[in-house]
């Protein structure tokens, strides 16, 4: 089958872009070469967050990744429904988002294990659990 392309490369780079090279819905890493190419190791489509059928539009702020799988299983699902299929409440961060809230929970894990370090055991609680709280704060992933 051949490799029907509605969209110009700039348009699939935004697209690709604005989820970090994530499918919307479940997750998965996908490869921006591969688009439209089935069976492809992270193949994907380029979908309709709310359903053309439904009422959606082209526009671009309605037009997510989704890995093939997802696409096709989706149909003319809400993204929202689609997405508790798989336990998610939102679809992947841009990469400028995602930093902005991994340095935030990063910052924000420190000042609190500082707070509760420095009232348990004085400055040297508190040099211990800021770091403590660094490590953890850094752990955490804002797309979950």
């Amino acid at each position: 089958m051949a490799r029907r392309n509605r969209h110009t490369d700039h348009a699939l780079s935004e697209i690709i872009d604005r989820g970090r090279g994530k499918c919307h819905l479940c997750h998965k890493q996908l490869s921006y070469s591969n688009h439209g190419r089935r069976g492809r190791k992270g193949a994907w489509h380029v979908d309709h967050s709310k359903p053309l059928a439904n009422g959606g539009t082209n526009h671009g702020n309605n037009l997510r990744t989704a890995c093939i799988a997802c696409n096709e299983e989706k149909a003319t699902v809400t993204s929202r429904t689609a997405r508790e299929w798989y336990g998610r409440r939102k679809a992947p961060l841009s990469h400028e988002r995602y930093q902005r809230e991994k340095t935030g929970n990063t910052i924000g894990g420190g000042a609190i294990g500082a707070t509760i370090g420095g009232a348990i055991g004085g400055p040297p609680g508190a040099l211990i659990g800021g770091l403590v709280g660094l490590a953890i704060g850094s752990s955490v992933d804002p797309d979950a």
